[in-house]
């Protein structure tokens, strides 16, 4: 018990610091945003009067602008599912025939006459799982044709169809609203994982259920995990061609995912999710409103991601610089959560549960293991088990890192900056890995032992989310071509104060991280 007084004044100076801090940084956010108002790209008449509303990326631009429509079709899709399905008690086949309809007038608004590239490369892919599932090269054989697509959509940007025959070349102007290649990403994803499960499905399922249930809370009480859902083999008469088609086009998850895999979608579709009742559904859809607000005021006062765009960073003192990283990173998270959230309660509320894709703050993960575990999380569920197990998992960490990572940069798309940041993160990546492991091996006995091995993996941390930043910001705002004006901006005698206080500040992160997840296992 003596240690606890001591925890509890190390937790009120830490909290007093981060409150400081983000004064400091709204403070100065505020005043950037409003001195560089004028010479900001991106910027829109805003819903706050006299604030302008910051619109300059894209992604969030198109969002934002079709989700009055998006959220009628989401609306009328699921008032027609819902009332077909328990009005006439579809289940399996009839459920997939329905939402295959429902998908494909849902993908031809999108990408109009381009369903027919979409329907052509997934029905070669069907082809070659069903010809040469027995055999033990299949996986690769999927593996190998996939990758092949997604390359080939990017440099021929989506193909023409004057490029079949002239006779075809009328088409192109029919081509949708929406690059239907961009999209196809998240197809390829579900195209490997059908194959995948399907050929495992055949020579064995090792999964152990009632091993599985002594250890999962959901499973022991009764119902079903969606770990279970994945891991658990089907029949071999559910992998059709109807189930499949309707899997690649579900139109719920279509666009951004999250990313859910074959065994677990054919289970769901005929027997809808159970995990979440109607209350936890309708406060996780409120939750999502509230989120949203708060990304609506973010963007109204804090321009973070114009700067970017305008490439004003460049302009900045070392540690305005640093405060337009972190804005932009955590818009990133909110962006993404908001988006990958919005079609998850979609898919929620039609029946299909989907791996939560953000379950913890940016500003709660201190280490690379943890923080991609806990971005983009549905990904990484896939990414373990169709290619990190497959390629020897734990045995052979420190070599696949590579491979997953490149193959993460090539899936977003073909650009060096994505690469770049792919070998960064793996960079950063093999140190962490070396420590935990000579970490793990080492047992504090002692309270000065435990207290010098608490005050190491702060410190580690801290390190850890200066490489992040540094790799993401790389990755996804300045590029390669900015990295020299980077370094020159934190390299300076006059950046060294700064860089001093964001180290510091990235410390106490650590540090409050700590008693956050001591707080959490006490409670658990």
């Amino acid at each position: 018990m003596g240690g606890v007084p001591w925890k509890r004044v190390e937790l009120v100076a830490l909290v007093l610091y981060a409150l400081g801090f983000y004064l400091v940084v709204i403070r100065r956010s505020l005043r950037l945003s409003h001195d560089y108002s004028g010479r900001l790209y991106g910027l829109r008449a805003g819903s706050l009067a006299g604030h302008l509303n910051d619109l300059s990326d894209a992604q969030w631009r198109n969002f934002r602008g079709n989700l009055p429509i998006l959220t009628v079709v989401m609306g009328a899709f699921l008032i027609v599912v819902n009332t077909l399905r328990y009005c006439h008690g579809l289940k399996g086949q009839g459920t997939a025939l329905l939402w295959l309809i429902l998908s494909l007038s849902y993908l031809y608004y999108l990408h109009g006459a381009c369903v027919v590239f979409i329907l052509l490369i997934s029905l070669i892919n069907y082809s070659i799982v069903k010809l040469f599932a027995h055999y033990k090269y299949c996986t690769s054989l999927i593996w190998s044709f996939n990758l092949s697509v997604l390359i080939l959509n990017r440099v021929y940007e989506g193909y023409s169809f004057s490029s079949f025959g002239e006779n075809l070349a009328f088409l192109d102007n029919y081509r949708g609203t929406f690059r239907w290649h961009i999209c196809f990403n998240f197809v390829v994803l579900r195209m490997i994982s059908f194959g995948c499960d399907y050929c495992w499905t055949i020579h064995s399922s090792h999964f152990d259920h009632k091993k599985h249930m002594q250890r999962c809370q959901v499973c022991y009480s009764g119902k079903t995990c969606y770990f279970a859902l994945q891991e658990r083999g089907l029949n071999v008469d559910r992998y059709t061609f109807l189930m499949y088609l309707c899997y690649l086009t579900y139109a719920p998850l279509y666009i951004a995912g999250p990313i859910v895999g074959y065994n677990a979608f054919a289970a769901q579709l005929e027997v809808p999710q159970k995990n979440y009742s109607f209350t936890q559904i309708s406060w996780y859809g409120l939750r999502w409103i509230l989120n949203f607000l708060l990304m609506e005021g973010m963007t109204h006062f804090f321009h973070y991601n114009s700067f970017v765009v305008s490439r004003l960073w460049q302009n900045l003192s070392p540690f305005e610089v640093f405060i337009i990283s972190y804005g932009v990173l955590n818009f990133m998270w909110l962006k993404f959560f908001l988006i990958w959230r919005y079609f998850r309660f979609w898919s929620l509320v039609g029946g299909v549960e989907t791996p939560e894709n953000m379950p913890r703050c940016i500003n709660n993960c201190h280490d690379l293991e943890s923080f991609w575990k806990s971005w983009h999380a549905s990904f990484n569920r896939w990414l373990v088990r169709y290619l990190y197990i497959p390629l020897g998992g734990s045995r052979r960490k420190l070599l696949s890192i590579w491979v997953i990572f490149t193959f993460v940069a090539v899936w977003h798309d073909l650009e060096w900056k994505l690469v770049s940041w792919a070998w960064l993160t793996c960079l950063f990546f093999v140190p962490e890995i070396l420590v935990k492991s000579l970490s793990n091996k080492f047992q504090a006995s002692s309270s000065l032992g435990m207290l010098v091995h608490r005050e190491f993996k702060a410190i580690a941390g801290a390190m850890t989310i200066s490489c992040l930043m540094v790799a993401n910001l790389v990755g996804y705002v300045v590029g390669p071509s900015g990295i020299k004006v980077l370094i020159s901006k934190m390299a300076g005698k006059e950046a060294l104060p700064a860089l001093a206080f964001i180290f510091t500040t990235f410390y106490v992160g650590v540090k409050l991280m700590f008693h956050i997840r001591e707080a959490s296992s006490s409670q658990g």
